[in-house]
C-alpha cells in the first residue's frame, strides 16, 4: 500500500505509487505502508512539445484484426453514488473496443477528450510541457463504430487505477480486440481526474476529497467497482443490451482485468458474481479478504512490479495474504525494472513525449503486459495452451516467476 496526501495525489499518477494515504483508515485485511518513490514525471525537467509536433501514436496492435471503438454512457439508477449521493445514480463512461470487420471503417477514434487530457496533464505538474491537446490527440488504432467481425467473441473487463480514466489503459484493450476480444474498459464516476459525459458535463475526483478526509476504507472502492461491473455485465449481455452490437459477445467467456485498485476490484467483483471467469490484478494492493470459499475455484494472476512491494514478503502484504485463499489456477509474476504504471499506457505517453521514463523502456513495458494478460485469457476463456505462463521465457527475461 502506497500513501499519499491530497497534496500529493497528482503526483501519484506520475511515480510507482499504489494507492492514496486515505485509504490507509486502518484495519486486518490492510497491507502495511510503503515509501513512494519521488514523482519522476512531475519533478524532472522536460522537454517542450512543440504545437506542431507530429502526432504521437498508441503502439501497434499485435492481432490480426482491425479494431472498432464505441463509447457507451450507462446510468444506474437503483444506486446511489456513494462520492455524490445528490447524482441521479451511479454514471459510468464505457469504451468497447471490438474485433471490426475491415480495416479503414468508420471515423478515427479520439484518444481522449480535450478536457480529460488538459485535466490529467494538469495533475501530472507537465503542462509545459504537453499540451493537453497534443495528448488528446493522440492516435490509436480503432474506427469510430465499425461494424465488428462475424462470431461471438470473449468480453474482458478493463478498470483502471484510482485517479485514472479508462483510456490509460488503451493500449491494452486495444490490443486485445486486435486478438479477437471485446474489450470494455470502465470509468467510474467521481474517481478519476475527469470523466467527460453527456451534456458536455465532467465528473472530477470527489472520491480523492472523501478518502483523503478519511473515514471511507478503501474497500468502499472495490465494492462499488464490483456492483459497476455488475451493471455493466448486465447492460452488455442482459436480454436487452445497451450497445446495438452485443451480439457479437459470448457472455460465456466473461474475464477482468484492472491496475491498482481496479485490479483488486477484479477480485472483488469475481468474488461477488460467478458470471467473471478469470481475473488479473495488476500491481493493485488487495483492500479485503476473499471469502471463505475463494473464488470458486477460477483462475487469477497478479502481476506486478520486482521492486520489493509484491514480491513474496514484500511491503505490500496482501498478496501474501490473499494468495493461499486463490484457490484455482493461480500466478504470481513480477516484473524487474517496472514502476506501478508500468502496466499503463503511461509509459508510451512518457516515452512519446519525451518525458523521463521507468527503468523499463515503454516498448518492454508494453510487450510484457500485452504478452502475459492476453496469454492468460487466451489460455482460460479460449481454452488454448500459452506456455509462457508456465515459467521464464529468454524472451520476457524482466519476467520472473515468484508462485506457480
Amino acid at each position: 500500500m502506497i500513501r499519499f496526501t491530497r497534496a500529493a495525489a497528482a503526483a501519484a499518477l506520475a511515480c510507482s505509487l499504489a494507492l492514496p494515504a486515505a485509504l490507509a483508515t486502518a484495519g486486518p485485511s490492510v497491507a502495511a505502508p510503503v515509501t513512494a518513490t519521488a514523482p519522476a514525471l512531475a519533478t524532472a525537467p522536460v522537454p517542450a512539445v512543440a504545437p506542431d509536433t507530429a502526432r504521437p501514436a498508441l503502439p501497434a496492435p499485435t492481432g490480426a484484426y482491425a479494431i472498432g471503438r464505441a463509447v457507451l454512457p450507462l446510468v444506474d439508477r437503483s444506486r446511489t453514488d456513494p462520492w455524490v449521493p445528490t447524482a441521479a445514480g451511479r454514471e459510468l463512461m464505457v469504451t468497447l473496443h471490438y474485433p471490426a470487420a475491415r480495416p479503414g471503417a468508420g471515423r478515427p477514434a479520439p484518444y481522449a477528450t480535450g478536457e480529460e487530457a488538459r485535466l490529467l496533464i494538469e495533475a501530472l505538474g507537465v503542462g509545459d510541457a504537453v499540451p493537453g491537446d497534443a495528448l488528446a490527440r493522440m492516435r490509436t488504432h480503432g474506427a469510430t463504430d465499425a461494424r465488428p467481425a462475424p462470431g461471438r467473441h470473449p468480453l474482458v473487463l478493463l478498470s483502471p487505477g484510482f485517479g485514472a480514466s479508462r483510456w490509460t489503459l488503451s493500449h491494452l484493450a486495444e490490443d486485445l480486440a486486435s486478438r479477437g476480444y471485446v474489450v470494455a474498459s470502465v470509468d467510474h464516476a467521481y474517481e478519476s481526474y475527469g470523466i467527460s459525459v453527456p451534456g458536455g458535463r465532467t465528473l472530477t475526483c470527489v472520491a480523492c476529497t472523501a478518502l483523503d478526509e478519511g473515514g471511507v476504507h478503501a474497500s468502499v472502492v472495490t465494492a462499488t467497482r464490483a456492483a459497476d461491473m455488475r451493471f455493466v455485465l448486465d447492460r452488455l449481455t442482459g436480454p436487452r443490451p445497451a450497445w446495438h452490437h452485443a451480439r457479437v459477445i459470448d457472455a460465456r467467456r466473461v474475464g477482468m482485468a484492472g491496475h491498482s485498485i481496479g485490479g483488486a476490484s477484479a477480485a472483488t467483483a469475481m468474488a461477488a458474481d460467478p458470471r467473471i471467469d478469470a481475473g488479473i490484478n495488476m500491481d493493485g494492493a488487495f483492500w479485503e479478504d476473499l471469502p471463505a470459499e475463494g473464488l470458486r475455484g477460477r483462475p487469477f494472476m497478479m502481476l506486478g512490479t520486482h521492486d520489493g512491494t509484491h514480491l513474496p514478503g514484500g511491503q505490500d502484504t496482501s498478496w501474501d495474504r490473499v494468495w493461499p485463499t486463490l484457490d484455482g489456477w493461480k500466478r504470481w509474476i513480477t516484473v524487474a525494472g517496472s514502476e506501478h504504471f508500468t502496466f499503463s499506457d503511461y509509459p508510451v505517453i512518457q516515452d512519446r513525449f519525451g518525458l523521463p521514463g521507468p527503468t523499463l523502456p515503454a516498448d518492454r513495458a508494453v510487450a510484457v503486459t500485452r504478452t502475459y494478460v492476453a496469454a492468460f485469457f487466451d489460455r482460460h476463456l479460449r481454452g488454448l495452451a500459452r506456455p509462457v505462463l508456465d515459467g521464464p521465457t529468454p524472451d520476457h527475461p524482466e519476467v520472473h516467476f515468484q508462485h506457480r
